[in-house]
């Protein structure tokens, strides 16, 4: 299994901006579509953005304000977000999901709180 670490999470204002970013390890990473999912409290996990090699995917909510990116060279997977809201408070998590960018993840990290305040 692939180890994840999230880091860039933290507390930003409405309208702000945050970048997250997910540091993976060994092949698996490199040959899987990474993604983002997030949980807010009382909520089920949803799904955020994905990435693989020639495809991206990004939930409605997420098109237009946040933008995934792939670093192969750093291992990396970042999700810029913009123009944040209240709603978008939540633990975000990134994701593996071998069978490409239109499936449900296979497992996540430990998770990076993103919080917005109004």
């Amino acid at each position: 299994q692939v180890q994840l670490v999230e880091s860039g999470g933290g507390p930003v204002q409405t309208g702000g901006s945050l970048r997250l970013s997910c540091s993976g390890s060994g092949r698996a990473f490199s040959r899987a579509a990474v993604g983002w999912v997030r949980q807010a409290p009382g909520k089920e996990r949803e799904f955020v953005a994905a990435i693989g090699w020639r495809d991206q995917r990004y939930a409605d909510f997420a098109k237009g304000r946040f933008v995934i990116s792939r670093d192969s060279a750093r291992n990396t997977v970042n999700l810029q977000m913009n123009n944040l809201t209240p709603e978008d408070t939540a633990v975000y998590y990134c994701s593996i999901h071998n069978g490409g960018v239109n499936t449900q993840p296979d497992y996540w990290g430990q998770g990076t709180q993103v919080t917005v305040s109004s």
